[in-house]
């Protein structure tokens, strides 16, 4: 911006006269403060926000210093390019969706990798397998930790080509999209529970300020639906994304693959196959009913869960926190939302712990059991704001059959103690503050 020095003003005096000033510096000089400031601040934030510590670096750090190489896999647009890229600046960045470097890897996998010496971080390697191959006699002959970074958003396919060629010698990690501590860091440290269930916590929403409805329907076309076509050869994206939606309406119930595939009109053999492209690309996770049963008739049916809330919300249709708070679905939502954060902080920090539910054939149902190895931990799920005695009632009748004490009601209201027998109760917010195996 030029400024003009020398410009002069009329300023009226006391006396009713004017008496002129060169103003032009004084001016110029606060227009640059101005844009100065606002520079530091613009820069503030794109370190912010590119910079951003995830919960899961130390893992990954600890992961590069003891295998020779490291797996980072989770849903598209989760953060695992970024984060690695981050943390090991000094490798270079090759990623497996560009059409030039995927074909140069599957045409001459050795030259592909001989351009890497000192090792590499390579994005979507899954789309590769046969690269797994040479991968190994590489770092077996360096012998070097950390060499490596494999990134990847099918677990299944990276799972299978790792399993063959590298194990023993690779590292693996699930990351998920933020926790509520790591959304904290954008600066949002007071979102209500609404919010944070319609805009789910893919990096993105919230680095960029980013509408879900705009970015979530865009992320199921862009993403998901490519990539199973790419997967299972899928002709029809209409009764895919039907599929879809027909499972975010089974949020939090036991899920039955018959009625699930007459639903959708589909056998069941193809609607097995699709569920397990969506396990094994994080869109849904099933959590398996606990196979202890103290003497009483259990379910064996898994319950549905997606990955996202916010993905959940917009294949329901759900646009708007109005909209969120009259529909009969929030329960479930935020049931899943609070299972979900669980799984996080398990993968976050390698938790040996497993996650299921338990319910018998009378309704007695513990929504998360976390088994640790040693001892069976209940917890009970309740959207509302409000704590009532009443709502520990299942926990209650789990612990007095199974002879647990102790337990955990996560909810959405304020107040937060500890019960005379044991059950701690807690805002959903204190998630990441519990202390699991």
């Amino acid at each position: 911006m030029a400024c003009r020095t020398n410009t002069e003003i009329g300023i009226v005096g006391n006396s009713g006269g004017t008496r002129t000033e060169r103003a032009g510096g004084g001016i110029c000089q606060a227009v640059r403060s101005v844009w100065y400031k606002y520079g530091i601040y613009m820069l503030f934030l794109y370190y912010l926000y590119a910079m951003i510590q995830r919960e899961a670096a130390g893992l990954i750090r600890r992961y590069a210093r003891s295998f020779r190489a490291v797996a980072v896999v989770g849903p598209r647009q989760s953060g695992k390019s970024t984060l690695v890229k981050t943390l090991f600046k000094d490798k270079p960045y090759i990623s497996l969706e560009n059409p030039d470097e995927r074909e140069f890897a599957e045409t001459d996998a050795r030259g592909f990798l001989a351009r890497f010496p000192k090792g590499a971080i390579i994005d979507e390697a899954q789309r590769v397998p046969h690269l797994f191959n040479y991968l190994q006699q590489i770092i077996d002959d360096a012998d070097k930790p950390g060499m490596f970074i494999l990134t990847g958003s099918n677990n299944f396919l990276l799972q299978q080509s790792i399993t063959q060629s590298l194990a023993g010698r690779i590292g693996y990690i699930d990351l998920l999209p933020l926790t509520i501590g790591e959304i904290k860091l954008f600066g949002r440290k007071k979102i209500g529970l609404n919010d944070r269930l319609l805009k789910g916590a893919y990096p993105e929403i919230y680095q960029k300020k980013i509408d879900p409805g705009i970015w979530f329907p865009s992320y199921i076309r862009t993403y998901v639906e490519r990539d199973f076509k790419q997967l299972r050869n899928i002709e029809s994206t209409t009764q895919f994304t039907r599929f879809l939606q027909l499972c975010a309406g089974r949020i939090g119930q036991q899920l039955s693959m018959n009625s699930l595939c007459n639903d959708c009109g589909i056998d069941v053999r193809t609607g097995n196959a699709w569920m397990s492209i969506l396990q094994s690309s994080y869109i849904i996770h099933l959590l398996q009913p606990h196979h202890k049963n103290f003497r009483k008739r259990v379910v064996k049916s898994p319950k549905l869960y997606f990955i996202d809330t916010g993905l959940a919300c917009s294949l329901l249709g759900i646009h708007t926190t109005t909209e969120l708070d009259t529909t009969h679905f929030r329960g479930a939502l935020f049931e899943n939302f609070v299972v979900s954060e669980f799984l996080k902080n398990k993968f976050n920090a390698a938790h040996f712990s497993n996650f299921y539910y338990w319910r018998d054939n009378k309704g007695v149902e513990v929504d998360l059991l976390i088994d640790d190895g040693k001892k069976l931990t209940p917890v009970e799920i309740k959207s509302g704001a409000t704590f009532s005695d009443d709502q520990l009632r299942s926990l209650r009748q789990w612990n007095s059959f199974s002879g647990n004490k102790g337990g955990y009601l996560i909810y959405n209201g304020k107040l937060e103690m500890k019960t005379k027998d044991g059950i701690e109760v807690m805002n959903w917010e204190k998630i990441g503050e519990m202390k699991i195996r």
